[in-house]
């Protein structure tokens, strides 16, 4: 059995246990990247040198293995800073960033749980897509079809845990970046409410939309993760002072009496048959388990793209104004004057859809469109928001899918950014709303890609998404199932 088919406690009890060591699973992790990655191209820098030295110190210093991520791989979306080690954001812009000065919170917080860092992940550039076919280095594939996107910006966190190359990861969510990709890839993705995980750290594409997240193989283990993650943080003034709870006590499998709505305009025009029907499915699950559901309305979903890609474009306008070739990142060289230095940088460092975010901003932001765009969207938003808020009075989860569609082909979408926003419709207002969301395998297509069920909750009440994705999950077995990538993962 491939010690990639074990859930985090199982390879906790292993290694506690001394059944087996944690240069063991770095070496297995490691071993599977060199097998699949060529294929999958999940990862942009590796970290082997420094990963199999922790491992070493942490089996020489056993018995000090309580925590839940002891010595356990794990792989670090690449708009994470991590000290000493390549961060890029997908973008030639910083492809020269080597030796970053610090860590993001969350990785100090792996990195104190004993947990061991892989390497850095693929991802749409900025965190600006929902293919990966944006990253500036290579297109990662989806691990269940490599003709196929593994959704995106966070599609090199989920590929890697598809494909058995780490054990979990981290991504970060602006739109559905993490929730997308998981449900193309077959994966356990979360977005925790906005404020539960620290920022700090995370280079920013939308700052009140972004927020960095768990994705696993299981329920459990992404709970797991989110207890390691989550708390509040002085260094992000954005971070909730809310207490965490203990995840893993919630995953009862007990849904008896769980109040669920389904939100018509979910299920509507736009979504395939095969989409409509897992779900459809799924809530048949749930009423066997003892749950109730009902339809509801969410009455202004549908103005949550333009709304997003609003908001979203000129946040990032003004974030990423500070990549002008002159602190950090790649400086063109000849230009003749400072003016023209940041404009060759920026013409050189940025790819085509990172310059069409900022120029949509830009306009957003300008004087005589300010009112009209930007501070409308902002209305609409809070329109967006006390929908949310109305439904989840009433009810406890509020289930859909988590994308219209199973992924599509690499190049499929590419020359058509409208279509691909699109892509986005179900997860958007999530992120508008602040409020937490997860995706779960619920089926699959009939060329035998994953579907995902999206489970979203009130503010701060993660333990009961997770309550409801983990009876899901145990009463199915869709999480059960591995991609053939590269024959018996090893």
């Amino acid at each position: 059995m491939s010690l990639f088919e074990n859930t985090l406690r199982e390879l906790h009890t292993k290694l506690h246990n001394k059944e087996i060591s944690v240069t063991d699973l770095v070496e297995a992790s490691y071993n599977r990247i060199e097998e699949v990655d060529g294929e999958v191209q999940a990862f942009l820098t590796l970290d082997k040198e420094n990963a199999l030295q922790q491992a070493k110190e942490l089996d020489e210093a056993r018995g000090n293995d309580d925590a839940a991520l002891f010595g356990l791989p794990i792989g670090v979306k690449d708009n994470i800073v991590t000290k000493g080690l390549r961060t890029t954001c997908g973008s030639q812009f910083l492809k020269n960033f080597n030796d970053p000065l610090y860590n993001a919170t969350v990785v100090e917080k792996l990195s104190d749980a004993k947990s061991v860092t892989i390497g850095k992940l693929n991802m749409d550039e900025f965190a600006m897509g929902s293919s990966n076919e944006n990253s500036s280095y290579a297109a990662t594939r989806n691990p269940w079809n490599t003709d196929y996107v593994p959704g995106g910006s966070s599609g090199g966190s989920a590929a890697s845990v598809a494909a058995g190359e780490v054990f979990f990861s981290l991504g970060s969510d602006t739109g559905g970046s993490i929730r997308q990709p998981a449900a193309f890839c077959g994966v356990v993705g979360l977005k925790p409410t906005y404020g539960r995980v620290s920022r700090f750290g995370l280079v920013a594409f939308a700052s009140s939309l972004d927020q960095i997240g768990p994705i696993t193989r299981t329920v459990e283990d992404n709970a797991y993760l989110l207890e390691t993650i989550a708390g509040y943080d002085n260094m992000d003034s954005t971070s909730a002072n809310v207490d965490v709870p203990k995840y893993t006590k919630a995953l009862t499998g007990d849904v008896k009496g769980l109040k669920i709505a389904v939100p018509k305009e979910y299920l509507s025009e736009g979504v395939t048959s095969e989409v409509r029907e897992s779900v459809m499915a799924a809530l048949k699950k749930y009423e066997e388990l003892g749950a109730t559901w009902e339809e509801v309305s969410l009455p202004h979903s549908k103005y949550a793209v333009a709304t997003y890609y609003l908001l979203a474009s000129s946040e990032a306008s003004a974030n990423l104004a500070r990549f002008d070739g002159v602190r950090y990142g790649v400086r063109a060289e000849n230009a003749e004057t400072m003016l023209d230095m940041f404009k060759q940088s920026r013409a050189q460092g940025f790819g085509d859809e990172v310059k069409r975010r900022i120029m949509l901003g830009t306009f957003a932001l300008s004087s005589g469109y300010y009112d009209a765009y930007y501070k409308k969207a902002q209305q609409v938003r809070t329109l967006i928001k006390n929908d949310f808020e109305k439904v989840l009075e009433d009810y406890d989860v509020i289930v859909g899918p988590t994308t219209p569609t199973p992924a599509f082909k690499v190049g499929e979408k590419v020359d058509d950014p409208l279509t691909m926003y699109a892509n986005d419709i179900l997860t958007i207002p999530v992120n508008l709303a602040g409020v937490p969301g997860i995706s779960v395998p619920c089926g699959f297509s009939s060329e035998g890609l994953p579907i995902g069920l999206q489970i979203i909750g009130k503010h701060f009440d993660e333990s009961t998404v997770y309550r409801a994705a983990h009876a899901f999950e145990q009463a199915t077995d869709y999480h059960t199932k591995r991609p053939s990538l590269g024959g018996a993962q090893s």
